[in-house]
């Protein structure tokens, strides 16, 4: 039987199980809805907000320590040497002190050998193979190796990967983020020289398709910043409770140059509170415009109407 110590131990037990599969057994995670997963060998077995249960057996727990012992019928020694030995993802016993303070490790996919499942579906969304480019070039943008998704990968300012967004490229309309995905830092394009201009989206795929449209009309599709962010934006049903979006609010903070900003959310009811909210939460300081798209639901919408109108060679490289 093999000695496991104690620091061995305490460390296993901070991997949760949706980490664990998604990068030691990811053909065996299956997305369920929304946040929600399971297996492949136990349907009944669900995972969400950091907890699983195995309903059919009436068992659950937290860790992937939990589910190797509980399900797997692994020792406690062969459970902690499983995810022990993968020490590429697990912190080196930090003190709680450090755990609070410091951020959260993100755990992004394993690249693909090509981005070709990835271009394939951006380009078939309408998105011009400059931009695609220019994002994969940068790291913006990269294909997983399992499960072949697009990885649209956020940055802090000294350029640290700090978020990543999970979309399906197979059909499926899965969506989620990376491990550890920190919102705060959300997929952005900078202007290609200094801006004082800011254009906000809901989505990268909804950025990509502004951008396409700018180049297609001739003009500079880097001369003024974009920011996701990274999906819709809910207020609170309390105005004094709610605050601007995570992402807006640290983009802000980290380019304090910004002084005008355009709101380029959905044409639905969502779109549109999100967009009056965030109008009446920010500063008087900042000159705000609404631009919904003129015509469809979102941008991407929008971008594929005006390619349909448009000459085939519109799509061009």
């Amino acid at each position: 039987m093999p000695y496991v110590a104690p620091e061995q131990i305490k460390r296993a037990k901070q991997m949760d199980l949706l980490t664990y599969l998604q990068h030691y057994e990811p053909q065996e995670l299956v997305h369920f809805s929304g946040n929600v997963y399971t297996t492949r060998t136990h349907d009944s077995l669900k995972i969400s907000n950091g907890k699983w249960c195995w309903w059919s057996r009436g068992i659950g727990g937290r860790s992937a320590l939990d589910y190797l012992i509980k399900v797997r019928g692994m020792t406690l020694p062969e459970a902690v040497m499983r995810i022990d030995g993968q020490a590429v993802v697990m912190p080196s016993a930090p003190s709680k002190a450090r755990e609070t303070a410091g951020p959260r490790k993100m755990l992004l996919p394993e690249k693909n050998k090509s981005n070709d499942r990835v271009v394939a579906y951006l380009r078939g969304r309408g998105i011009h193979g400059t931009l695609i480019d220019y994002c994969l070039q940068t790291g913006r943008l990269y294909e997983s190796r399992y499960r072949h998704n697009a990885v649209f990968v956020g940055f802090d300012p000294q350029g640290v990967p700090r978020y990543g967004a999970l979309r399906g490229t197979s059909g499926s309309r899965f969506m989620g983020d990376a491990s550890g995905s920190d919102k705060h830092f959300s997929f952005s394009i900078p202007a290609r020289e200094k801006s004082t201009k800011l254009h906000l989206f809901e989505s990268a795929i909804d950025l990509l398709s502004y951008g396409t449209l700018e180049l297609l009309s001739g003009r500079d599709w880097r001369r003024e910043n974009c920011l996701s962010l990274a999906g819709i934006y809910k207020p609170k049903k309390n105005m004094e409770e709610t605050t601007p979006p995570a992402a807006l609010t640290q983009y802000l903070k980290d380019y304090p140059q910004i002084t005008e900003i355009t709101l380029h959310l959905d044409n639905d009811a969502p779109g549109r509170l999100a967009a009056e909210t965030i109008k009446a939460l920010l500063p008087s300081t900042y000159t705000i415009s609404d631009e919904p798209p003129q015509r469809g639901k979102d941008y991407n919408d929008y971008l594929r109407i005006v390619l349909r109108i448009r000459q085939p060679n519109s799509m061009e490289k």
